[in-house]
């Protein structure tokens, strides 16, 4: 039995096979940096400068832990780190496209578009490393997409589209977001390091924000306290808590259920916009995060079932298989707050 046969990854190298269920790192993942179109929007700077400063506060955190991780199970080849840098810099790629769909065409069409990463991450992985998704994906993946729209608010009135290029941003989005986590997932089954890989998809994601500043022009240092406080706060659950939980599971998950978990992200960030920011969603927008929820509880439930010797599995079979993401967080877009999620 390979792999594909189950749909499942195997296990990290050391990892317990009674360890934490990936599906539950994941979705606690998800419910952290669910959190981050929240604090966004409350540190009000630009989608480059946010990136910046995010990964930046990020940094001597995760290298503390990739310096200590690298202790316990010992170094890892220089070349090993270049795949997640280059992830970090799709991922700030991803958030400055995503800020400019929302100029274009609005906090709506932008939610629907950007979280169109699952189906590209899908796509990818069945043709690229021939990961074909269950049955249970794709009885999941119309009634998830339809709850993304819902909670979007694309229901609740007309949105208009002001442009083409709109539309080539927020696709742009999804593209972007993929690949960040498909590259990261492919670098982070080939070693049983987590902080290590996330520290230098962070540095990544850094530079290639400042570079994207530089060209977009909308890259600061001066932010004030406040914003900085905000940006730190962010830093510390998304960047940190939430990535790292992400992080170890995605090798252990196939990169179509890995992506559908992170669409739990937009479902917990409108019930956080809500207590935190005082935003009420609307009845549909409820109704979406709740098809949301219920569609990738019944994925994950019936792949389970249908995998239960998954974490006996040797890692070796599935090094290279693709993933399906913070931020960022799919990704997290709602109306009533239209951030992008976090940097890993």
């Amino acid at each position: 039995m390979t792999a594909n046969d189950t749909g499942q990854a195997g296990t990290r190298p050391g990892a317990a096979a009674g360890g934490p269920s990936p599906v539950l790192l994941a979705s606690l993942g998800a419910a952290f940096i669910s959190a981050s179109a929240v604090l966004m929007k409350l540190a009000g700077t630009g989608a480059a400068t946010t990136a910046f400063y995010r990964s930046l506060l990020a940094l001597p955190v995760l290298a503390a832990l990739a310096a200590l991780e690298q202790r316990r199970r010992g170094p890892r080849p220089w070349r090993a780190r270049l795949g997640p840098a280059v992830a970090g810099v799709f991922l700030a790629i991803d958030l400055v496209l995503w800020s400019h769909a929302i100029a274009d065409v609005g906090a709506g069409i932008a939610t629907v578009l950007g979280n169109l990463q699952v189906v590209f991450v899908t796509a990818a992985a069945w043709l690229v490393f021939r990961e074909r998704p269950g049955r249970a994906f794709f009885l999941a993946l119309p009634v998830v997409l339809a709850g993304v729209v819902l909670v979007s608010g694309l229901a609740d009135g007309p949105h208009g589209i002001r442009s083409l290029a709109g539309i080539e941003y927020g696709l742009g989005t999804s593209v972007a977001y993929a690949a960040f986590l498909l590259i990261l997932r492919h670098t982070a089954a080939a070693t049983p390091h987590v902080a290590g890989p996330l520290a230098e998809a962070t540095l990544g994601a850094a530079a290639g924000a400042v570079v994207l500043g530089l060209v977009f022009g909308s890259w600061q240092l001066d932010i004030g306290w406040p914003s900085f406080g905000w940006l730190l706060l962010l830093a510390m659950t998304s960047g940190t808590a939430g990535w790292l939980l992400i992080t170890s599971s995605l090798p252990r998950l196939t990169a179509a259920l890995s992506s559908l978990l992170l669409l739990l992200q937009p479902a917990a960030s409108i019930l956080l916009a809500a207590v935190v920011l005082g935003e009420r969603p609307s009845p549909l927008q409820l109704a979406g995060a709740a098809l949301i929820c219920a569609g990738v509880l019944a994925a994950s439930r019936a792949t389970t079932r249908s995998s239960p010797s998954r974490s006996a599995l040797p890692r070796h079979r599935t090094a290279g298989a693709a993933a399906g993401s913070p931020g960022h967080a799919g990704a997290v877009r709602i109306e009533t707050s239209p951030v992008r999620p976090p940097l890993p």
